[in-house]
């Protein structure tokens, strides 16, 4: 029995797993970005939070619209990056893809 969870049911549930989670940490950080935006993110002045400083530079927008820019990259490659990290781990774990 022990054979068999390890050879065959915890590598075809693994790479589902992983994908979920990396997906799940992306839309978390979206989540909380627009949560702080909003102002219902961390009450704490001192915790910079991108939500935050979107909110912030919105009235500056029409004389540094750059100030937006930063923050708003910043929350795109990040949930990004945590999204194909999940689809490379699922590319390199999946046992249909092996071969």
């Amino acid at each position: 029995r022990k054979r068999i969870v390890l050879t065959q049911i915890l590598p075809n549930s693994l790479s589902p797993v992983i994908v979920q989670a990396t997906l799940s940490l992306a839309t978390a950080i979206i989540e909380a970005a627009a949560l702080s935006y909003l102002g219902l993110g961390n009450p704490d002045p001192a915790v910079p939070e991108w939500g935050v400083m979107l909110s912030q530079a919105q009235r500056f927008f029409d004389n540094e619209p750059m100030m937006a820019a930063y923050p708003a990259v910043g929350i795109i490659i990040t949930a990004l990056g945590f999204t194909l990290l999940g689809e490379a781990m699922r590319e390199a774990l999946d046992p249909k893809l092996r071969g």
